[in-house]
């Protein structure tokens, strides 16, 4: 019903306009419109609609809806972002969960390979033969890509009063290969779908802002770093693991792409990551409701970029309990208010507090994953937002944090911190009991 209505380019270009007084809509629940006006609601609704959508594979008799794969990692975008949030926390048994996928990229091996990525025209070498990312699903008649089993690892850290905390940590693993052996030098990374509220606010964080507390050469001596991501043209990336994508639009289009096989007007390839050794992948059925035209209307494209540029980011909770006072001076104190920056603003004004500064950093080994993007290397990651964090604790089953989900609790992504931050996780692990638990009540009140 949605692709029949027409698309009011008025409305639309009306509601961006309601993102930005967001401060007034932080008493909203999560994933609510960030704003009451009967047209923005309509559009939103309709947004929320294509996001849930049950896509199937072409020929089908749903034109609207056809086109998904032919390799795939799910079926809607809700299904690794429920409820507009991050994926499950990985169980650390069995296969992995809907949410956990794996990037994929080889070495450079070639002299134009390293061109390309020395002068910024490509972001990394995916394998020649499953592409950018790992789809384990297919369409019918084509056998998927393979299984990815990661294997867990576990280590234990003591903190100074005593306290002893079990760290997992995932070895991803390409089982059953689908399509014939991948190149030897493959690295895989694990990425679980993160959150999706307040992407439209953060969208709107001016670049001058970003880069103001940029500071590569650590002019200052804190041993903070932080970078910007240049991505393809030079653009500024604000989004992903590794602020690999520059807007939501170019986000969207790149999970249409490799989490769904879609293609978008961003990206019109009907193949999705199917490579060309795949060629009866490439030679699949696609979907669309009319030959060369993307399988994602524009007038869907653009309602589901809506939808997710104004989803309102998660209310502080508990904000006068007993030690979040305390816990948020601790936080500025151990220094981990450098990188998850508690107040920005956006382009009008409107002050935020996602609490990150949408730069790279260097997190150590511990957290490297050998996987080269753009201008951000192996051991580089984006700084988290933290709204909304203390709805992922609440979650049963772990709250699934950091990019690998490896994290089940805030303590354990702190412990996992390393390179620039590594002097604030010593100082965490030095805490007495009752400051850390102030530490931890407060990021549990965001």
């Amino acid at each position: 019903m949605a692709a029949a209505l027409p698309w009011r380019r008025g409305v639309w270009r009306r509601a961006r306009l309601l993102v930005v007084p967001a401060l007034a809509a932080l008493a909203l629940p999560a994933g609510a419109a960030l704003s009451a006006d009967r047209d923005f609601r309509l559009e939103f609704r309709l947004g929320e609609s294509v996001f849930q959508r049950l896509w199937v594979p072409a020929p089908a008799s749903a034109r609207s809806a056809d086109g998904l794969g032919p390799l795939y990692n799910a079926r809607a975008c809700e299904s690794c972002h429920p409820r507009a949030g991050r994926g499950p926390s990985p169980p650390g048994t069995g296969e992995a969960p809907a949410g956990l996928v794996a990037r994929l990229s080889i070495p450079a091996a070639t002299p134009p390979q390293r061109a390309l990525l020395e002068e910024g025209r490509l972001g990394l070498i995916p394998d020649p033969r499953y592409g950018a990312q790992l789809q384990p699903l297919s369409a019918p008649g084509l056998p998927g890509e393979g299984r990815l089993a990661p294997r867990w690892q576990e280590h234990r850290v003591t903190m100074a009063d005593g306290l002893v905390v079990a760290l997992r940590q995932p070895r991803p693993r390409l089982e059953e290969p689908g399509h014939g052996p991948p190149d030897p030098g493959l690295r895989l990374s694990l990425r679980l779908s993160p959150p999706l509220l307040g992407l439209g606010l953060l969208e709107q964080v001016p670049e001058a802002e970003i880069l103001a507390a940029a500071d590569p050469q650590d002019r200052d001596g804190d041993g903070i770093r932080g970078r910007p991501n240049r991505v393809a043209g030079g653009r500024l990336g604000r989004f992903g693991w590794k602020a690999t994508e520059p807007d939501l639009p170019e986000q969207a289009a790149a999970a249409f792409a490799l989490d769904l096989g879609l293609s978008t007007p961003p990206r019109p390839d009907p193949w999705g990551d199917c490579t060309p050794a795949q060629p009866a992948c490439r030679q699949a059925p696609h979907g669309g409701a009319a030959p060369h035209q993307p399988e994602v209307a524009p007038a869907l494209f653009a309602l589901t970029v809506f939808y997710a540029r104004n989803l309102a980011p998660p209310p502080r909770r508990a904000v006068e309990a007993p030690g979040v006072r305390q816990g948020e001076a601790l936080f500025g104190a151990l220094g981990c208010a450098a990188c998850h920056r508690p107040r920005l603003a956006t382009a009008g004004g409107a002050p935020i507090a996602p609490y990150t500064d949408l730069l790279l950093h260097d997190m150590g080994e511990g957290l490297a994953d050998g996987h080269a993007e753009w201008q951000a290397g192996g051991q580089d990651w984006r700084t988290a937002p933290l709204w909304g964090l203390g709805l992922a604790t609440a979650r049963p089953g772990g709250a699934g944090l950091l990019h690998d989900g490896r994290a089940r609790s805030a303590l354990e992504a702190i412990l996992w911190h390393g390179g620039e931050a590594l002097q604030a996780r010593d100082r965490v692990l030095g805490l007495r009991a009752e400051d850390r638990a102030a530490l931890l009540t407060f990021l549990d009140s965001l």
